[in-house]
């Protein structure tokens, strides 16, 4: 299978009544080892900028963000540690470039940013990781646990987390509704 890296995935309907029900997951790295990515679509109820009050870093008090920043359940691994999805900047030297148009990092540094003219255009922050083990993520796509599509900038940075699942499906150019959980063999 070809990397799924920058790539989504998009939880069947299937999995329903799971820790991954309606999620869409941001895929930072995907090799022989396995895979990590974000659940980007499942806000915690913390604003990003009382996170940052939390962290003792403060915003100026002329930034307003452009929208409701919303901390994100990034998945079960690792909750406390966070990471930032964001558009390129070149001053980052902790941040791995995931493509052309976004980066991750998980340095306090970025966060410290955020408010600032240093800041990133646009962001996603997330607390915890979603991870996959050799071979596991594939056999779950295999057994239509996950739909995947090409990640865009867009869909990441500028759809409401509430709405990106519906978003991502529709992207997918049928109705997810219609889909079987079946496997088929022939």
């Amino acid at each position: 299978m070809d990397s799924l890296k920058d790539h989504f995935l998009i939880a069947m309907p299937s999995l329903d009544d799971t820790f991954f029900e309606r999620s869409v997951i941001y895929i930072c790295e995907h090799d022989q080892k396995g895979a990590m990515g974000l659940m980007v679509n499942r806000p915690i109820g913390v604003e990003v900028e009382d996170l940052l009050e939390q962290m003792e870093l403060y915003l100026s008090p002329e930034f307003v963000f452009s929208l409701d920043s919303q901390v994100l359940i990034g998945g079960p691994v690792a909750p406390e540690r966070g990471f930032v999805l964001h558009t390129p900047q070149q001053h980052w030297v902790n941040s791995t470039e995931i493509s052309e148009d976004i980066m991750l990092t998980s340095s306090r540094d970025i966060l410290a940013s955020i408010g600032s003219d240093k800041s990133p255009e646009n962001f996603v922050v997330a607390l915890g990781y979603s991870g996959w083990s050799k071979d596991q993520l594939e056999q779950e796509i295999a057994d239509n646990t996950w739909l995947t599509i090409k990640a865009t900038p867009e869909l990441l940075f500028n759809v409401e987390p509430e709405q990106m699942w519906l978003m991502a499906t529709q992207q997918l150019g049928f109705d997810i509704w219609q889909m079987s959980s079946q496997v088929g063999h022939a």
